[in-house]
């Protein structure tokens, strides 16, 4: 395994994921990467735990057994010979924001860049499932990486399980390919889950075994890591489906914009659970406003599809000098809005307050 800086993958640009730790390896997406619509991998931000580990395809193996009829073992090269869908999917950290949070929480300093939009190609689960003849007892199913570390003085394997429905949903894929190219060692490669809608812990990188069970899985990151705990105004339990949250990508923080000039505001946008961005409001406050400025309508984008973010615009001719935020909040069709302040939890997990960049009219 490998705790360092890794060198830019397939379909890198001069954009370089910006390092939060180096030992294990952690990195966000730079703000320039957040205005494409698909993320280039070498940007691409990183979670890891314990070291990234590098598995020869050649001798990769997948075991899948637990409450089946029929356990068996796949090669990778048996793997890339089952029929393939691709998926625009956005990615991102269940940590994502934490740094906003006041009291911090422990974990990962995040601002809000641990988070991307790429295209996956892979094996749905659900062939898998089919040739293994899951028993009908089975309620879960267990995803195991071959990265494994110490918590709590006690040695793990980094393991999360999906409800046998979510498991088996046709989106639910082992992908072997991320924007065209093969994994990089840093995404999971050779295989790696990709589960849309919820956030990233699910997508069990570097995937060497799968197993179904008939209780619901107790295993450290399913039901002591990833929870919300103390939770102020949301649910506590495990992490599951992404919050709708948005993103400005322009203009950037502390840009100086001409009064009585139009600018344009850009963003991303994007919701878990199986619904999608239906509104963003933009609004622009000065620091003096009195009243406060109402909500405006920004334009959508039709996403590349329902897994991906969408993008937004606003045209704003500002009329008056001084130092002035801008504010954006997204809805999706669950009814969800993003909240002025972040809901707080003791892990810091869901964050998800409305963006906001600050900028001066000259």
């Amino acid at each position: 395994m490998t705790a360092r800086p890794i060198p830019l993958g397939p379909g890198a640009t001069a954009w370089a994921p910006e390092t939060v730790t180096t030992d294990p390896y952690n990195a966000q997406t730079p703000s320039a990467a957040l205005a494409e619509p698909v993320t280039p991998v070498g940007a691409f931000f990183v979670r890891d735990h314990f070291g990234i580990p590098e598995p020869d395809p050649r001798t990769w193996r997948l075991r899948f057994d637990g409450a089946v009829e029929a356990p068996f073992e796949l090669r990778h090269d048996d793997l890339l010979a089952l029929p393939h869908r691709e998926l625009d999917v956005v990615l991102e950290c269940a940590g994502n924001g934490r740094g906003m949070m006041s009291p911090r929480p422990p974990g990962l300093p995040w601002d809000q860049r641990a988070v991307g939009c790429a295209r996956f190609a892979g094996v749905p689960f659900r062939a898998l499932a089919a040739r293994a003849l899951i028993r009908p007892d089975a309620v879960e199913i267990v995803f195991a990486g071959a990265d494994a570390g110490t918590v709590r003085d006690r040695r793990v394997h980094f393991e999360r399980s999906l409800p046998r429905a979510a498991a088996l949903h046709p989106d639910t894929l082992l992908a072997t390919r991320m924007n065209g190219e093969p994994l990089a060692p840093e995404h999971g490669a050779p295989v790696r889950l990709v589960v849309p809608g919820r956030y990233a812990v699910a997508d069990v990188k570097w995937l060497v075994g799968i197993r179904a069970v008939t209780e619901p899985f107790t295993g450290v990151f399913q039901a002591e890591e990833y929870v919300y705990e103390d939770a102020r105004g949301t649910p506590e339990g495990p992490v599951t489906a992404v919050r709708v949250k948005s993103l400005i990508t322009a203009p950037e923080p502390d840009t100086a914009l001409r009064r009585d000039h139009e600018t344009v505001v850009r963003g991303r946008a994007w919701s878990g659970g199986g619904f999608r961005v239906c509104a963003v409001e933009v609004k622009a406050a000065f620091q003096d406003d009195d009243p406060a400025p109402e909500w405006q309508q920004a334009e959508l984008e039709p996403p590349a599809g329902r897994y991906a973010w969408t993008a937004w615009s606003f045209r704003w001719t500002p009329h008056r000098p001084g130092p002035c935020r801008v504010l954006a909040r997204a809805s999706d069709t669950h009814g969800d809005t993003q909240p002025v302040r972040p809901p707080w939890n003791a892990r810091g997990y869901g964050c998800n307050p409305v963006a906001s960049v600050d900028v001066v009219v000259v």
